[in-house]
Order: C-alpha cells, then sequence, then structure tokens
C-alpha cells in the first residue's frame, strides 16, 4: 500500500457534514498508513488504532443515513445495506484476520487495504449517487437484508455439516467475476405454476478436489469424471436443503447443467440475481446465485445432462475444461472494460483466440475482476457512467498488490484535450474506439512484445 491516499476535489458530493466525514476518514487512514510503517508497534496500539477507525466508520454510516433519510432519498434502502455489509460482514471478517494473526503486517496491511479501496470507491459511486437523487440499480432484485443474512448462514452452516468446512461470507454483491480455475452448476427447477427457479453454484477446482476427493479418498489432485459426478450430485442434495426454505418448489422438476464460464457470464448476465453470496472456504471459493423468473423458452437453455450418457457428458466437459486450461496457461490475461455489452462482445470475438479475454461492464465489477483473477493486463474503458476509468486506475494503484497491474485506457474521444486528460494519469498506453477490433489487438500484441522482446 503506498504512504498516502490524496483527498481530491472530486470526492466532495456537496453535503458538508459527509463531506468533513469523509475527509476525516482519509487522515485516520493515512494515520494507520504512517503508523503500519513504524518498526517498533505493539499490538494493543494496533488494536486501538483499528479501533479509532471502525468507530469513526460507524458513527460515519450513522450520520450519513440520517441525512439520506431527512430527504428521503430514494435509494437509502440499498444504500443502508451496503453499509450493513461492510459493518457486519467485511469489517469483523478483517478484524478476526488481524487478531489470529497478532496483528501481522501482512494482515494490517490487508485491512488498511481493503478499508482504503472501499472508502474510495464507495464515495465515488454510491455517496455521489445521494446527490444525484438516483439509487443505484445493480442490486434493486436482491433479497430483503434479513433474508440475505439467513441464507447467508444457511449457506455456511450447510458447508460446515457437509465439508467439515469453516466457510466466510465476504462478499453478499457478487457480481459474476471469474475466479481461477472455476465449475459451474446451473440447477433449473421448474414449478407447477410455471415458474424457474435457478441456482448457479461456482467451485473453484481446488475445493472439489479437497472436499469430494478427501470424501472418497482418491489420490487425484485434479477433478476426474467420478469426482465431477459426485459433486454434482452432492451439489443437488445441497440444494435440496437449501430450498426447504421455498415452500414453492415442493414437487418441482429439476434439470442441471455444466457450464463453461462464458455460458455461465452469459446466464448471469440475462437477469438480476435475488441472491449473489461469495464464500471463501478455507479450501477455494464458493459463490451461491439465485434467481426467480417464468420459464425460459427452450432455446435459451443449454443442454441439461442426461442420467443415460451423464458419464460421457462429464468426461466431454472436463476434456474441454482441460484443453481450454492448457490453452490458457500460456496466455495472457487480458481484462476488458466497457459499459458496451456490443463492444466487449466484438473485442472478446476477435483477441478469444490469442488472450484469455476477461471481461467486465463497469468499474465496480472491473475491481473484483481485478482482485480475483490478477490480469496481465487492463484494456480500460475511460468513459463509464458512476465509477469511470480515472476512478478505477486511481483504487489499483492505492493497493500495492495490484498497483503494478498495466492499464491501457480504452477512449471514444481523440480530441487533443481528452488525450492530455488521459495521458496526465500515466497509464501504459491509450487506444482510441475508432481502431477495429483486429487493429486493437496488434496494439495489444506490440504491447506485450516490448515487454517481452524475443532476444536473438
Amino acid at each position: 500500500m503506498g504512504n498516502q491516499i490524496v483527498w481530491k476535489d472530486r470526492y466532495n458530493i456537496g453535503v458538508d457534514i459527509i463531506d468533513k466525514e469523509h475527509k476525516k476518514l482519509f487522515r485516520i487512514l493515512n494515520k494507520l498508513f504512517e503508523f503500519g510503517q513504524q518498526e517498533e508497534k505493539s499490538q494493543w496500539a494496533c488494536q486501538e488504532a483499528v479501533k479509532y477507525f471502525k468507530d469513526h466508520t460507524l458513527q460515519h454510516f450513522q450520520n450519513e443515513e440520517d441525512y439520506m433519510e431527512s430527504i428521503s432519498y430514494v435509494g437509502f434502502e440499498m444504500h443502508k445495506r451496503i453499509h450493513d455489509n461492510f459493518r457486519e460482514i467485511t469489517l469483523p471478517a478483517l478484524e478476526k484476520e488481524l487478531e489470529q494473526t497478532e496483528y501481522s503486517e501482512n494482515s494490517v496491511d490487508h485491512f488498511l487495504g481493503v478499508c482504503a479501496g472501499w472508502l474510495i470507491g464507495h464515495t465515488l459511486t454510491e455517496d455521489q449517487a445521494i446527490v444525484k437523487g438516483e439509487a443505484i440499480a445493480q442490486w434493486d432484485n436482491l433479497l430483503p437484508e434479513e433474508e440475505q443474512a439467513i441464507m447467508g448462514q444457511t449457506i455456511i452452516n450447510q458447508l460446515s455439516g457437509m465439508f467439515q468446512l469453516d466457510a466466510r461470507l465476504v462478499n453478499n454483491y457478487y457480481g459474476g467475476e471469474k475466479f481461477g480455475d472455476g465449475i459451474y452448476l446451473r440447477l433449473i427447477y421448474t414449478t407447477r405454476e410455471n415458474k424457474s427457479w435457478e441456482f448457479l453454484l461456482v467451485f473453484e477446482e481446488q475445493l472439489i478436489v479437497s472436499t469430494m476427493g478427501n470424501v472418497i479418498e482418491t489420490k487425484s489432485k485434479a477433478i476426474t469424471a467420478m469426482l465431477m459426478n459426485a459433486a454434482r450430485y452432492t451439489a443437488r442434495q445441497f440444494v435440496e436443503r437449501i430450498k426447504e426454505h421455498f415452500p414453492a418448489l415442493d414437487r418441482a422438476e429439476v434439470q442441471d447443467q455444466l457450464l463453461t464460464y462464458e455460458q455461465f457470464e452469459k446466464t448471469f448476465q440475462r437477469y438480476k440475481p435475488q441472491f449473489s453470496l461469495l464464500f471463501d472456504t478455507g479450501k477455494g471459493y464458493f459463490a451461491f446465485c439465485m434467481t426467480t423468473c417464468d420459464v425460459l423458452p427452450s432455446e435459451e437453455i443449454e443442454a441439461s445432462i442426461v442420467s443415460e450418457t451423464a458419464m460421457e457428458q462429464v468426461k466431454k466437459y472436463l476434456r474441454q475444461n482441460k484443453a481450454d486450461k492448457i490453452i490458457y496457461r500460456h496466455m495472457k490475461k487480458v481484462l476488458i472494460v466497457d459499459d458496451s455489452e456490443f463492444m466487449l462482445k466484438m473485442i472478446s470475438q476477435v483477441m478469444g483466440d490469442h488472450y484469455e479475454v476477461l471481461t467486465a461492464s463497469s468499474g465496480l465489477s472491473a475491481l473484483r475482476s481485478i482482485m480475483l483473477n490478477k490480469p496481465h493486463l487492463v484494456l480500460l474503458d475511460y468513459d463509464m457512467p458512476v465509477c469511470d476509468g480515472k476512478q478505477v486506475l486511481e483504487m489499483i494503484r492505492s493497493d500495492k498488490e495490484y498497483a503494478d497491474i498495466p492499464v491501457i485506457f480504452w477512449t471514444g474521444k481523440a480530441d487533443r484535450e481528452s488525450i492530455e486528460n488521459v495521458l496526465s494519469l500515466n497509464p501504459q498506453g491509450y487506444l482510441t474506439k475508432s481502431l477495429s477490433p483486429e487493429q486493437v489487438m496488434h496494439e495489444i500484441d506490440k504491447f506485450f512484445q516490448k515487454q517481452n522482446p524475443v532476444v536473438s
């Protein structure tokens, strides 16, 4: 983490009490940065410093919520839920890590990095939305806070009961980002009322190997067809227990599918989830997403696994997964960030045979993808709503773990003033959207060639 986070005028939202508190929280974090660099510091002093920051943060949340209520802010409930997620989930998890490591240097750095990134991001997005009078719509389909908490604890209990995992909820706003080598399972329950209940379960591969592998005592360190089938049916039993909370699913017909990441991403983006939870199990990440909708036309649903050919279908899926990993292992990861789905699709199609392409349609989604995947390069749209490219770059540079990830800006403006504004942020370069996808890939090829020149 850098020595300071610098307050900028554009962080002001125009509400005196909130702006003053934001500045104070920035000052407190900077004091913590200075303190963290001292060689001689006691655990007690660290505890008091963290408590001081936490107390001021919680008081700020309360003051901000009081202000939102006083102006009848339309996005109050969702904004409060985001506050609750930080104060009731993120902060306690960080505090637990500090205590378990006796306030080690790494855990203090982690605490400061997360808090700084969250504070900057929240100030530039949700807090700015207050004065615009517009609610952030990304999560407006999520179920009430109490139901989120109950579902999160239910899943933690299930993971503990079935696999003896000490899981913790790390995010109840999982945005569908890729993490590690994943297995993507989709369970579709169709009710007599012609409603579709869909559950998307994402397992980091190492999680399946360490759990199912231990149960059936295999020595394999990779996922086999046997492990995959065991995981499929265990996942179905897992959801069967979860669906006990939903009487409407009694006697519903179920079908399951194994998805590639691209299929999962397409499914996830088709509609907004009601639950979207990300867990760290200690053995790998696990995501649980659920939504309800009218039954989709059959042509919009990927082929389901048929019991008569299940083993061959699973083997085929794993062969493809293995082939993809072999290919991707030698590819550079490029994260493309753009709020235009058309632009993402067009660039991805051209680059997909040459790079492992990750995509994000917003600044916040890009930040989550960077933390989960650590790409070799970010092609970043400069002009995005809510959290623009400049803000995303500042947040990347504010964390030492990600600060050295190269960023090339991607902009639709080619006038001199706009280009000078882009270059003043010191990216690794910039490209204009007037370039064809093939030209964009050619420029990215040149960037990596400069990084790794061929020695003759």
